[in-house]
């Protein structure tokens, strides 16, 4: 698999993917209803963290076949302490592996590269995947937390 920062020219496979039942359900609506809504989204949310952090969102693209299958990253949020690791899959490509490898990869990233010290996750009650992936790349759960302006209770994680 390639990662590669998310560019302007992602915005339809963004459309899809942030519309997607389970990103809807597991991670939230974005309110992404246009081809320009996720190209001002990209504008807005990942290219000033990229240009802030140096690091932010990146496509997964399969080596085989150069087919944009998903997205990774790590994220400032607002009423987290420690950056989060995020992640989220087309529904097609769940399962065989992807998400933890890159996961894997930029939580590497992450840490080798920036000098991350600590890396968290969230995600929803019922998201048994993601808290499995989560387990798998070494992260603990802490305690459940909840974002600024969002009522859900969240699991929160942190490497140790």
């Amino acid at each position: 698999m390639i990662l590669r920062p998310v560019s302007l020219d992602d915005g339809a496979f963004i459309l899809d993917l942030y519309n997607r039942p389970k990103f809807i359900q597991f991670i939230g609506d974005r309110n992404l209803k246009t081809g320009a809504d996720a190209e001002n989204y990209i504008k807005n949310r990942f290219f000033p963290q990229m240009e802030k952090l140096g690091f932010g969102n990146y496509l997964m693209v399969t080596k085989e076949g150069n087919q944009k299958i998903g997205a990774v990253g790590i994220f400032e949020r607002e009423g987290l302490d420690v950056v989060d690791i995020g992640f989220s899959l087309l529904d097609e490509f769940e399962g065989k592996g992807y998400a933890y490898e890159a996961a894997f990869k930029i939580k590497s990233i992450g840490m080798d590269d920036f000098g991350l010290k600590k890396i968290s996750a969230i995600t929803t009650k019922d998201n048994f995947s993601s808290q499995k992936l989560i387990e798998k790349l070494g992260l603990k759960f802490q305690r459940i937390v909840t974002i600024p302006g969002d009522t859900e209770e969240l699991m929160y994680y942190e490497s140790e």
